[in-house]
């Protein structure tokens, strides 16, 4: 039996302030600046709710000033590192000289149960979900020779997709937080994707998809090949993506930021001109419950970009990451609070998804497929 909601608050109250906090020192080394520059403070997690909240918690860790301005968000999901970035762009370009940590970090005790016949949804969570915290600095206008901006936020929008109620819910029960998922999830995501990149570079003549670099929140395997196949992207194009699922999970709101991560150091490894794979234009999506997605329009900054600009978007500044300590990556241990290896926990779940199979034809189970 899985311990009490109780026990499990007990864990993350404490944890999930403490795994930001090792995100947000990598970011801050990186930027390089002294710490007391930080205006503001956007802490976001699905993992536990307190008062006072994860980021004063954080506040207290980093040892910031008390004065520092903070938003905490708690239960937004999935399509929430889309929302941090668009928070954080108006953020910093509406408060002159603002410099806006951000910080989502996702521990998976509250949700994880391990196979339940009793509760079939939520082994489409135990098999996808992960533990992780990034954190990033964003402000506009960079100091030139001090400050190495790494992604312009162009524009952002939020919208809650067509005939989707119910496709993503998450509930808050005795046994945790429970989730629900539809198998039409990958099909309303990917029928409704182009309208969105439409919208947003249809003003900069772009139609070309795999002409933009892509972040994408992996919210499961099958998302990510429908969207591919509807936008005929090439394999390419999700690289990024696919690699932080498959390293680390669906680490819900850090997803698309582990991905940025991912990318930057990628391009910088293979020599090319930008952080966003040698390209220019690039778009983060975010999807989770509602169903609602978050689009965010992304320009690289490359040497000549930097000499050019002038006040201008929102920049990202620096970008840390953080895993679990005592886990070395999401492929050997899943989570870290259970000690279930990567290799026990799939045998299980294979065998209870040929099961349910068999007994069930219920929509929840092909989720995964």
């Amino acid at each position: 039996m899985a311990p009490s909601l109780d026990a499990r608050q007990d864990m993350v109250v404490v944890e999930v302030p403490k795994l930001g906090k090792e995100a947000a020192a990598k970011a801050i080394k990186e930027w390089g600046q002294p710490k007391s520059k930080i205006t503001h403070l956007v802490f976001c997690t699905t993992s536990g709710v307190d008062m006072p909240g994860a980021d004063y918690q954080l506040t207290k860790l980093l040892g910031l000033r008390s004065s520092v301005k903070r938003l905490m968000m708690y239960q937004q999901g999935c399509f929430a590192g889309g929302t941090v970035l668009r928070l954080a762009k108006d953020l910093a370009e509406n408060n002159k000289g603002a410099r806006v940590l951000v910080v989502c970090s996702e521990i998976t005790a509250v949700t994880f149960r391990g196979p339940s016949d009793t509760h079939l949804d939520s082994l489409v969570g135990q098999a996808l979900f992960g533990d992780g915290a990034a954190a990033i600095i964003i402000g506009s206008d960079p100091v030139p020779a001090v400050e190495k901006p790494l992604f312009e936020l162009v524009s952002a929008a939020q919208t809650i997709l067509p005939d989707s109620d119910g496709a993503i819910d998450g509930h808050l029960r005795e046994v945790g937080l429970t989730f629900h998922l539809l198998k039409d999830v990958p099909g309303l995501i990917s029928k409704n994707i182009e309208k969105s990149l439409t919208e947003a570079f249809k003003p900069l003549g772009i139609s070309d998809w795999n002409s933009l670099f892509w972040i994408a929140h992996p919210g499961g395997p099958a998302i990510l090949d429908q969207v591919e196949a509807k936008l005929e992207l090439k394999p390419e194009k999700l690289r990024a993506t696919r690699q932080v699922l498959a390293d680390y999970g669906n680490m819900s709101s850090a997803c698309v930021l582990f991905i940025l991560d991912e990318m930057r150091k990628k391009s910088a490894k293979d020599g090319l001109r930008s952080t966003g794979e040698g390209l220019e234009w690039g778009v983060l999506f975010g999807f989770g419950p509602g169903l609602t997605v978050e689009t965010v329009k992304m320009v690289t900054v490359d040497e000549v970009r930097k000499a050019q600009r002038a006040e201008g978007p929102a920049t990202i500044l620096a970008i840390g990451t953080s895993t679990p300590p005592n886990c070395v990556d999401q492929s050997t241990y899943p989570d870290y609070y259970f000690r279930i290896t990567n290799s026990e926990h799939k045998v299980e779940l294979k065998e209870k998804f040929k099961r349910m199979r068999e007994i069930h034809d219920q929509e929840e189970i092909h989720a995964l497929d």
